[in-house]
Formats: structure tokens, C-alpha cells, sequence
């Protein structure tokens, strides 16, 4: 029995996970395999949105909407650019804005000269809005341009 007992204990030795001879051993992870990440979390915000809302002034070339894909369509006195930012042409107040009888999910942006306009506007009875951008001659003044003294050589 000595001999059996001993071998016993011999097997148990190898099929225990901390065995000096390392046979059987289970080994399990304390942590979970990692891998990489794509991007190294993310690229920067594109700062897309809104830039000017309802009511507030703009000049010509002043940023209204910054979007992917057209969100807005360009109304009156504004255009789009090729990444479909919208702009202002004139100087005026945006408004928002859905046109009736036409595709009700499709909203537009637009601006007017004055301040209580609204739009889409009625050109039947307030007629087309114009905005020419003329410069007013008579407020120049009128001073002569000095003349250039000529230069002596020595």
C-alpha cells in the first residue's frame, strides 16, 4: 500500500495547478486582452450648427448654417457654398423659415432688409425685395488727387 499511497501522491503532485513541475497548471487572466484603438479616440468636433439665428444681423459673407448635406436650403439673399455652408449676400436680419406648397419637411433660410419682414414674402402685394449694393456718389468727397513731384536724379 506504501507504494500506491506514495504513487497517489505523486499523481495529485502533477495535476495540481501549483505543481513545481508545472504539468496541468491552469492559468487564467487577471486583465482582458487590450488590442488597439482606431483613432485614439476620435477626431475633433467639425463645430457644424447654427451661427447666427433668427433675428440677428448679418453682413455679406457672415456664416448663417455650417451642415453636412443641406439640412437648410438657401433662401432669400443667402447662398450655399460647396460644403453647404450658408451665407449672407446682403446686409439684413435671418430668418427660418418653411415655404408653403411646396415639400413641407424642407426648411430654408433666408434674409431680409427689415427688421419686421417675414418670409417667405408676398411678392403680389410687397413686390420683389432688391438689394443692389450701390455706393452713394454725392457723400465722396470730391478732393483732387495730388500729383507726383518728379524725382532729381544726382
Amino acid at each position: 500500500m506504501s507504494v500506491f499511497t506514495s504513487l497517489h501522491r505523486c499523481l495529485d503532485l502533477i495535476r495540481s495547478p501549483f505543481s513545481p513541475t508545472g504539468l496541468g497548471a491552469v492559468r487564467t487572466a487577471t486583465k482582458r486582452a487590450g488590442g488597439t484603438v482606431a483613432n485614439h479616440g476620435g477626431s475633433p468636433g467639425k463645430r457644424l450648427g447654427v451661427k447666427k439665428f433668427s433675428d440677428q444681423y448679418v453682413i455679406p459673407g457672415n456664416i448663417i448654417v455650417r451642415q453636412r448635406g443641406t439640412q437648410f436650403h438657401p433662401g432669400q439673399h443667402v447662398k450655399m457654398g460647396r460644403d453647404h455652408t450658408i451665407y449672407a449676400v446682403v446686409p439684413g436680419y435671418v430668418r427660418f423659415y418653411k415655404q408653403p406648397g411646396t415639400r413641407k419637411d424642407r426648411k430654408y433660410v433666408g434674409v431680409v432688409l427689415n427688421r419686421g419682414e417675414k418670409l417667405p414674402r408676398d411678392e403680389a402685394s410687397l413686390g420683389r425685395s432688391r438689394f443692389f449694393g450701390l455706393v452713394d456718389t454725392t457723400s465722396l468727397s470730391r478732393t483732387p488727387i495730388p500729383e507726383a513731384e518728379p524725382s532729381t536724379l544726382s
